[in-house]
């Protein structure tokens, strides 16, 4: 059963922006291995042109048709992420997807990556992809479901032994 949940897209120029980057990066360094984390280069990769975050929160919208940003709760924490990058017109990449762990299996990851693939949909992206190791095996079924396909696996992607999934969905 699906766990209630707000999906929102990170506005910057938000009051609660900061504290929203502060609980994520707080994610990262709990979820990631060093070597793999953006916790000490997220608001530089936030920066970026074309970058996208979306977080999610334990709370489902109210019903009144307030808009997530004015609704939002300050002392709501963050349960999940994604990270996408529309590189050009023609494609897009998922860079991070992450829900916190006592929050997974809740519907939080499919709604956030759901969420990213229509925001690269809304620009007219072409094709997303993304890496993933082969060896989590819920994340892989996660992205299968979603209508993700593997395209190739490439060698050493995260250390030498430690290949990855290129995986990919066309939006066309």
């Amino acid at each position: 059963m699906a766990a209630a949940a707000r999906t929102l897209e990170l506005d910057p120029t938000h009051a609660r922006a900061g504290r929203v980057i502060d609980d994520i990066v707080r994610l990262e360094k709990r979820i990631f291995p060093k070597h793999e984390s953006l916790a000490r280069t997220f608001h530089e990769e936030l920066k970026r042109r074309n970058t996208g975050l979306i977080y999610s929160t334990p709370t489902a919208t109210t019903g009144d048709g307030e808009d997530a940003a004015t609704g939002a709760d300050e002392e709501e924490e963050v349960v999940g992420y994604t990270m996408y990058t529309c590189a050009t017109s023609l494609s897009a990449s998922i860079t991070k997807l992450a829900v916190k762990e006592s929050c997974r299996r809740q519907g939080h990851g499919e709604s956030l990556l759901r969420a990213a693939v229509e925001s690269c949909r809304r620009r007219r992206v072409q094709r997303v992809s993304l890496h993933v190791d082969p060896a989590r095996t819920a994340a892989v079924a996660l992205y299968r479901k979603v209508g993700f396909q593997v395209d190739a696996t490439v060698e050493g992607y995260y250390a030498p032994h430690r290949n990855a999934y290129r995986m990919y969905m066309d939006l066309s």
